[in-house]
């Protein structure tokens, strides 16, 4: 059965394993999730689960978000996922149930996705890691994208690495260890960097490799 967890990101510390080494991990609040909705192939064409994360009051939401809580009676959240599941595994899930942290174990390996940091308008350089120029005094060119193609063309191709917006896009981490499971605080400890600045929206799945 496939599992998964939405939590913010809490920042990054360091354990130390049986060995004394230290181990770089980022620290998750996960869930509790709430089940708010569950997707069948008969109604809706594929199996998931539509999880909700952190309540919120309801005239904070428009009406038709109201009216979905209010069908499935489960209290507002502020955020809503779907989880792709098996069919077979549907049977154990029901509207309003709770999802906790625990539903991972130390020793797991997990696929994680959140928002990158905004980084606003960068150059070629920085954002697509392109060679500069000479730096000498003769030279014009310095940190320029570079050629943009033929001149038959008369056109930039899509795709071309250009300045531009940088950061703020989705970004996917995969096998990442779970070194850690504290369910009395609802935290998740994960080895490595996680994608995005603290208290960002992250989405835990158990690794597909």
């Amino acid at each position: 059965m496939r599992k998964g967890l939405l939590g913010r990101k809490v920042g990054m510390t360091q354990v130390f394993d049986e060995e004394g080494k230290a181990v770089p991990v980022t620290v998750i609040e996960a869930g509790p999730n709430v089940v708010v909705n569950i997707r069948t192939p008969e109604r809706d064409g594929y199996a998931a689960l539509q999880l909700g994360h952190e309540e919120v009051r309801g005239d904070r939401l428009n009406r038709p978000m109201r009216g979905q809580f209010a069908k499935g009676k489960v209290k507002p959240q502020r955020f809503l996922r779907e989880i792709r599941v098996e069919a077979s595994d549907l049977t154990e899930f029901a509207v309003g149930q709770e999802i906790k942290v625990d539903v991972f174990n130390a020793g797991d390996y997990v696929d994680v996705r959140g928002t990158s940091k905004g980084k606003g308008f960068a150059g070629a350089i920085k954002r697509h890691g392109m060679h500069r120029g000479p730096m000498a005094h003769g030279s014009k060119y310095h940190r320029r994208p570079g050629s943009l193609g033929a001149k038959g063309p008369a056109r930039v191709f899509k795709g071309r690495k250009l300045p531009g917006r940088m950061g703020g896009e989705k970004v996917s981490v995969q096998h990442l260890k779970v070194v850690k499971v504290d369910p009395g605080r609802n935290l998740l400890l994960l080895k490595g960097a996680v994608p995005g600045a603290r208290s960002g929206l992250i989405l835990i799945r158990d690794s597909l490799r």
